[in-house]
């Protein structure tokens, strides 16, 4: 592998063509992932040990814990984080394979298309992981779940359990909601940025 190649991959897959996709790049791989890896194991950590029921049985717990949880957080906002990454990761990859620059994205109508195109499934992977999350987490977690343990064969069907530390995972809720709402944002206004910059070039034509 050449110095040139290396040179390529590191130029395509570091620098987006335009100021905002720069920006998106700092604001995704930094904030948005230390959000996630610091304080979402600082929130999410211990859940399922502090997750009681009564009665306070091991079984009991952790089949609650399991109906509560069907994915845990921090995985299911991981998995977003990779999948979303998927599609500019391999548009630039491509790009450093071909040696493709920012001025050939900007200049070649087929190369803008392409990342366009990149940036819209990018747009629609959030959405898709808005409304799942909406699904699986709802806005707020309530300090108390009722658990369905008919399944358990016990005396009651229904089962109380508290949910430790609620207000801390209510507020880490919204804040993953708008950390979202802000990537989708910042894809938005790259698509018209690029779009507008493609226009400026042809009129300088």
């Amino acid at each position: 592998m050449s110095l040139n190649y290396i040179k390529n991959v590191y130029e395509g897959c570091v620098k987006p063509p335009t100021v905002i996709g720069q920006f998106h790049t700092l604001f995704f791989g930094s904030v948005r992932m230390f959000f996630l890896g610091v304080l979402g194991f600082a929130v999410y950590g211990n859940e399922a040990l502090h997750f009681s029921c009564d009665p306070d049985k091991r079984e009991i717990n952790l089949f609650c814990y399991n109906q509560f949880r069907p994915i845990t957080p921090q995985v299911f906002w991981a998995l977003q984080l990779v999948i979303v990454l998927v599609p500019g990761a391999i548009f630039h990859l491509y790009a450093a394979c071909k040696s493709i620059n920012q001025e050939c994205i900007l200049q070649k109508p087929i190369y803008t298309v392409i990342y366009i195109l990149s940036v819209l499934l990018r747009i629609s992977l959030e959405v898709i992981a808005f409304w799942l999350q909406i699904h699986l987490f709802g806005f707020q977690v309530k300090p108390l779940y009722l658990c369905d343990a008919g399944s358990l064969g016990k005396k009651f069907t229904v089962i109380k359990c508290m949910v430790p530390e609620h207000f801390e995972k209510t507020i880490f809720l919204i804040a993953m909601y708008t950390f979202t709402v802000i990537t989708v944002i910042l894809c938005v206004a790259e698509v018209f940025e690029i779009i507008f910059r493609r226009f400026c070039f042809l009129i300088r034509q």
